[in-house]
């Protein structure tokens, strides 16, 4: 796929909030990607579409049969995510979805042999790669300052619930799972390739009885390594954003903005004097406080070069339609993702950990 133009037209099928989002990134003209119209089943986003110079589509088929749309964004709700990716690859479109891609891995799937059997580009809005808390992370514990991780946790935790709308309805693909598990599995996924042997997940409808809105997600790597996931939207005091174990040390980076650190050790100090510590938990030699000399506290800061918003994603999928580079976010990524939240529900459902080769 070889096709080069000055820029590339694009048209939306959904334009509520995360559509919004890409309007406003795209606004700013830093890619090759133009948005052109919308096509919304909501009446009242045709009109917001109008207000911002867009052109508001009669019906789905008429974006779809518009020769003059190069892109299309699935931007509507998840249950319908499948149908309207293969119909547009089937008008020669190029398509670009919100995640989740789709509510299952069999309809990924043929949406991917679909972009096949059309000869069209396919990816998938996995933009919280680039997230700086996540690069920050990634890189420290890539450095080897904490040596071999050996857990990892990850946190989004809210206090305000699940948004209104089509996120309360199981039917339409709601629940926190589908909504940030998604992106957090994908980071995990994306920093380790070694395949994920073992699922165990709890959720919680806590407020919300259709969806998840609470969940606690173990996934477990080939080589032993641990990543524990939690979304929570009724958390009023939070955890860190990020706690790492590795062998020599511990990295935490308490939120979005990256303000953390690195505890890194330098004396094992694993030699017991024959005397118990007393410390307020009372007497013991396991929890003994460590002398201070024996580690080395490294404070951590948001990492400067980092593009952390939406032209990573469309320069990306330029490159692909263009021929120079190979998409880097893959629907075959996307379907690992898809396989380990679809392990997750059935987890969930169960009560049991389930055995995987994903």
């Amino acid at each position: 796929m070889s096709t080069v133009k000055d820029y590339y037209n694009l048209g939306i099928i959904g334009f509520g909030g995360m559509a919004g989002n890409h309007y406003k990134q795209l606004s700013k003209g830093n890619t090759k990607v133009k948005i052109k119209g919308v096509w919304d089943i909501d009446p009242k986003r045709l009109d917001a579409a109008r207000e911002k110079g867009l052109k508001a589509y009669g019906s789905e088929a008429e974006i779809m049969n518009d020769p003059d749309i190069d892109i299309i964004l699935v931007a509507a709700t998840n249950e319908v995510h499948k149908d309207i990716a293969i119909s547009a690859l089937k008008n020669g479109k190029h398509v670009l979805c919100e995640k989740p891609a789709t509510m299952t891995s069999d309809e990924l799937t043929q949406i991917m042999e679909a972009a096949e059997k059309y000869d069209r580009v396919f990816t998938v809005d996995q933009n919280r790669r680039t997230n700086r808390d996540f690069v920050l992370m990634r890189r420290t514990v890539e450095s080897g300052i904490i040596g071999k991780p050996y857990v990892i946790e990850s946190r989004v935790e809210g206090s305000r619930g699940v948004p209104a709308g089509w996120r309360t309805q199981k039917e339409k693909g709601g629940g926190m799972m589908l909504d940030w598990g998604v992106h957090l599995i994908d980071q995990m996924l994306y920093m380790f390739s070694e395949k994920v042997t073992n699922v165990f997940c709890k959720m919680y409808s806590v407020n919300y009885p259709e969806v998840d809105d609470n969940l606690r997600l173990t996934m477990t790597f080939e080589s032993g390594l641990t990543a524990h996931m939690e979304v929570s939207t009724n958390n009023f005091i939070q955890h860190p954003r990020w706690y790492v174990l590795g062998h020599d040390g511990t990295l935490q980076i308490d939120d979005w903005a990256c303000n953390g650190k690195v505890v890194r050790c330098l004396e094992r100090q694993d030699k017991w004097a024959d005397e118990i510590k007393t410390v307020k938990a009372g007497p013991t030699k396991t929890m003994a406080p460590r002398t201070p000399d024996t580690v080395e506290t490294i404070e951590l800061s948001e990492p400067t070069d980092v593009v952390d918003n939406l032209d990573v994603v469309y320069r990306q999928m330029v490159d692909a339609i263009e021929g120079k580079a190979e998409l880097t976010i893959k629907p075959e990524q996307a379907l690992r993702v898809m396989r380990v939240m679809e392990a997750a529900f059935e987890s969930a459902e169960s009560g049991n950990a389930i055995h995987t080769d994903i």
